[in-house]
């Protein structure tokens, strides 16, 4: 019974979802059913917690024809949504005024050449108004307390001090006759990025058109230091700025050492910095690394994440570090020193005695709380299976709610609502449940074993659509990435569980050695051990399957990871034979030309033990090239491969792929290579993903002896 409980909540889950449509016959999933639903993110609900914007995103497989925008619903669901823009292009980071009739977002219109904030007056109606002119652009939008100012980030060329010289700059650069990338230090490339000379920096300014921006870091020397910058993300720096409770400063959060990135880890650290300029303070110097600050609804207290540092450890558990205001960093407390999860970002209950955030554990997550004093944090809504992400706050007393994005394996992302204080929670939207209905999606199953040395290792189990116990199903491992992440509960578009089982295979995930959710000291093992044990994790989660399940069939393995999992499919080549056929989406295959080509390489030594002209231990030892005398023996590079990346990958570049499908067709190991030349770590493109899947899914039938395939 232990063994069926999270199966029938996800059951449950998916229920609620599709409740109110008429029961049809449920088919498989396919690709137009996948790419083609709508996608929900990004909410924020109004501070007296009545209405809540988002973001909904109509895809295309023609890129020109998919468009995105904000819509309003209310927050107790008595009214449906309603569609608020009506723009080709998508908005983003929308944002409500202390008095909820106003929102600002950041939007590239037909008239912009780059991204602006757009102010939408609720109250008055009427288009959205264009309140920034800046030459490269303007986002995440943040409201003063008082409503009259708007902070924000932009791009400046180096030594531009005003708008009008980075303007210039920009012209220049775009007219310069010569085309080339020239670097002194580390970092250079972010993902599919190369970096450039351009620095994000904070602007304020009055919430109207035409208002002149005040660029915070001009002329300051913290953003003139050598290895200043914000938090990299594949949208650009971000600061996660926030203004301070008086409105006369900005809390920030940045880094002093980017370009020590090549040989020491990179530490973030709080700032302070006057709304009218001048320069900036920091307000943290220890070891750790700071990030997300909130205030407190009185603002008498600062609530931030915080990851230990100097201790020479890969991978930290985000905790909660609570501060006075008027800062006073001697007064810090941790909040969450006894708890061992990771925490997302908190959001404070309206009398500020409380605080609420998800957390990932077992391929589910769930929302906690914590008193915002400390001490313990305990379970505050366990939804039936599923994930949860995005929380924001809003409303008092009685009518405080928390909006979030809710899915899982079995449902894509909808708008959902949980009240504290009647313990109800509903679904906001259901704009997907229409199609859902016609679909055969089994739940979720999930199971555990305990390896030899004592260890309790989670997996999920996926089921084919139109099931049959009678039947003896090939089996398809699917290893995650990261590694530390974890397989969860979670719809995916990428790598969508039912969409990859078709009629055809069973899934199973394991989330061995180095995943997350399972506490610090499991993410933290696979340092110094970056691919045996997780490895052998994976075979022994699908040795453990066997004997659960008696209609898998053992005869017919197949194992498949993207990034990481596609390193550990090149591990599984160098090491067993027992796969009938493997596939690697950007996958390493040798430590070394890995560490030496990707876009962060500081973190790979440390996991790997030092240096790779030491030649430790690991680099000799659990390199998958270095494996490749096992083709004469028997033991390993044998198996049928298929190899896929993307051109525009920098963090597992095009060389290692390029390395693995050297070696295969050198050994003339049955092979198959896929190069997307305008993708990246990701395939995002509709007709690339369209590719993609029926290539995967027809390298398994191959090997896997697939009746009519």
């Amino acid at each position: 019974m232990a063994g069926m409980l999270p199966r029938l909540l996800s059951l449950l889950f998916v229920v609620t979802v599709v409740s109110g449509f008429a029961a049809v016959e449920k088919r498989p999933i396919t690709h137009e059913d996948l790419w083609l639903m709508k996608r929900v993110a990004a909410p924020e609900i109004s501070p007296d917690g009545r209405l809540v914007v988002f973001s909904v995103t109509n895809p295309a497989y023609d890129a020109k024809e998919q468009s995105g925008d904000l819509w309003l619903v209310a927050a107790d669901g008595g009214t449906p949504p309603r569609q608020l823009t009506h723009t080709k292009g998508a908005e983003s980071g929308a944002t409500w005024s202390p008095d909820g009739k106003r929102l600002l977002f950041s939007a590239k219109r037909e008239s912009d050449e780059v991204a602006q904030i757009y102010l939408l007056d609720l109250a008055a109606g009427g288009e959205a108004e264009r309140i920034t002119h800046l030459a490269m652009g303007a986002k995440n939008p943040k409201w003063s307390p008082d409503g009259s100012q708007v902070l924000f980030v932009s791009e400046v060329f180096p030594g531009a001090l005003d708008a009008a010289a980075n303007q210039a700059a920009a012209k220049a650069r775009k007219e310069r006759k010569w085309n080339a990338r020239v670097y002194d230090g580390f970092p250079i490339r972010y993902w599919d990025q190369w970096l450039d000379e351009k620095k994000a920096h904070l602007f304020v300014q009055q919430v109207g058109a035409g208002a002149p921006a005040r660029d915070l870091f001009a002329g300051t020397q913290l953003a003139a230091a050598p290895g200043f910058g914000g938090r990299e993300t594949t949208s650009g720096e971000t600061f996660s700025a926030v203004w301070a409770p008086d409105g006369q400063s900005v809390l920030f959060v940045a880094t002093t050492q980017k370009h020590r990135a090549a040989f020491a880890e990179v530490r973030t650290d709080l700032f302070q910095v006057p709304a009218a300029g001048g320069e900036p303070q920091r307000l943290t110097q220890d070891d750790n690394s700071y990030s997300s600050p909130v205030f407190s609804p009185d603002g008498r207290g600062l609530v931030v994440g915080v990851n230990p540092g100097g201790d020479g450890k890969v991978y930290h558990l985000t905790r909660l570090a609570g501060f006075p205001w008027p800062f006073a960093a001697a007064a810090r407390r941790i909040l969450t020193a006894e708890f061992d999860r990771d925490i997302g970002a908190p959001v404070f209950s309206p009398d500020g005695r409380t605080l609420f955030f998800s957390i990932e554990e077992a391929g589910v997550s769930r929302i906690y709380r914590l008193d915002a004093k400390g001490g313990r944090p305990v379970v505050a809504f366990n939804p039936p299976g599923g994930m949860i992400s995005e929380l924001s706050g809003g409303g008092a007393g009685e009518r405080f709610r928390l909006v979030h994005v809710r899915d899982s394996a079995a449902s894509p992302a909808e708008l959902a609502v949980w009240e504290p204080a009647a313990n109800a929670a509903r679904f906001l939207t259901q704009f997907n449940a229409g199609k859902l209905a016609e679909l055969d999606l089994p739940p979720v199953e999930h199971f555990t074993f305990t390896t030899r040395d004592g260890r309790e290792v989670h997996n999920l189990l996926v089921r084919p659509a139109q099931f049959d116990a009678a039947k003896k199903y090939p089996v398809v491992t699917i290893m995650h990435g990261g590694p530390h992440s974890m397989a969860s509960d979670q719809w995916s578009v990428r790598w969508n569980s039912h969409l990859l089982a078709g009629t055809e295979y069973v899934l199973v995930t394991t989330n061995y050695l180095g995943s997350t959710g399972f506490g610090e000291r499991f993410a933290q093992g696979i340092q110094g051990d970056p691919l045996k044990t997780p490895g052998d994790d994976v075979i022994a989660g699908l040795e453990a399957a066997m004997v659960r399940y008696p209609f898998l069939d053992s005869t017919r393995l197949a194992a498949a990871g993207g990034s990481y999992g596609g390193h550990l499919a090149n591990w599984l080549q160098a090491t067993t034979t027992r796969f009938k056929c493997l596939i690697s989406h950007a996958g390493l295959v040798n430590l070394e030309t890995q560490w030496a080509t990707s876009d962060v390489i500081y973190g790979r030594e440390l996991n790997n033990g030092g240096p790779v002209w030491e030649q430790g231990g690991v680099w000799r030892e659990q390199n998958p090239v270095r494996f490749a005398g096992n083709n004469a023996r028997g033991t390993g590079w044998l198996t049928p491969m298929l190899m896929i990346v993307g051109e525009q990958d920098f963090r597992v570049p095009l060389s290692n792929t390029l390395e693995n499908w050297s070696y295969h067709q050198r050994l003339q190991i049955p092979s198959r290579l896929l190069v997307f030349p305008d993708e990246n770590h990701w395939i995002l493109k509709g007709e690339n993903s369209k590719f993609w899947y029926a290539e995967f899914r027809g390298w398994l039938a191959r090997w896997l002896a697939v009746p009519g395939h």
